[in-house]
């Protein structure tokens, strides 16, 4: 299964991924908690287009309309690997690897006091809490790694493809990719495998073809 990007154009999606549409549930203060799966768009038995400049009148699909647009998708990530770039941040439990220019402020960690304030603590309630954004982050910003054991946690995902839409902030969100699907360049490049990651769907961020959060400044995004 794998996600191959288009010049110009839409994300091609092999027939057989699931794409569900989920929506972010947050608590009082605006974190988020959980993501909702609002639809499941089922398996495609052929590949399935989605829309990558945000403009299609049928979102998520494409209709075209990066056409008509003069839609600019050249991708500017730096295609270095996570591990060469993330910066590593020491825990009470969990060492944190972070690279932030992959945040699509998808807001797990807004909830309470926050995620770095919990990972400077041992008790349960912490430990818990920072398991939970480091194995959520839509974006795969954080990495935990257990200071005892050296391993990383990553959670079993299957492959499959979150369309999240970001109700509290009345945008819709990125392209959250889970379970380690490869995603190809319009030039042929391999992306790094990775068990979360963020791709844009409104065509405006400066880390294509990854989410930096424009969508939520984008006119053409609200809901």
């Amino acid at each position: 299964m794998k996600i191959t990007i288009t010049k110009n154009g839409p994300y091609a999606v092999d027939a057989g991924v699931p794409i569900k549409e989920v929506v972010s549930v947050a608590e009082h203060t605006g974190g988020v908690v959980s993501y909702r799966e609002e639809k499941d768009d089922g398996k495609s038995d052929s590949a399935t287009h989605l829309c990558r400049c945000g403009h299609s009148a049928n979102k998520p699909f494409c209709d075209g309309q990066h056409v008509k647009v003069g839609f600019n998708g050249t991708e500017t990530n730096d295609r270095k690997n996570y591990d060469d770039e993330a910066e590593f941040v020491q825990g009470a439990v969990y060492d944190v690897m972070d690279k932030r220019e992959l945040c699509a402020v998808g807001r797990f960690c807004d909830v309470g006091n926050g995620f770095w304030d919990a990972v400077d603590k041992s008790d349960e309630a912490s430990k818990k809490y920072v398991e939970h954004v480091g194995c959520t982050c839509p974006g795969g910003r954080f990495t935990l790694v257990d200071k005892h054991s050296g391993h990383k946690l990553e959670p079993k995902m299957e492959k499959e493809i979150y369309l999240v839409k970001d109700m509290p902030a009345r945008h819709l969100g990125p392209l959250n990719v889970r379970g380690g699907m490869q995603v190809v360049g319009a030039d042929g490049f391999e992306y790094e495998v990775r068990n979360r990651v963020a791709l844009c769907r409104c065509g405006e961020s400066s880390n294509k073809p990854f989410c930096d959060a424009t969508h939520l400044n984008c006119k053409h995004m609200e809901i």
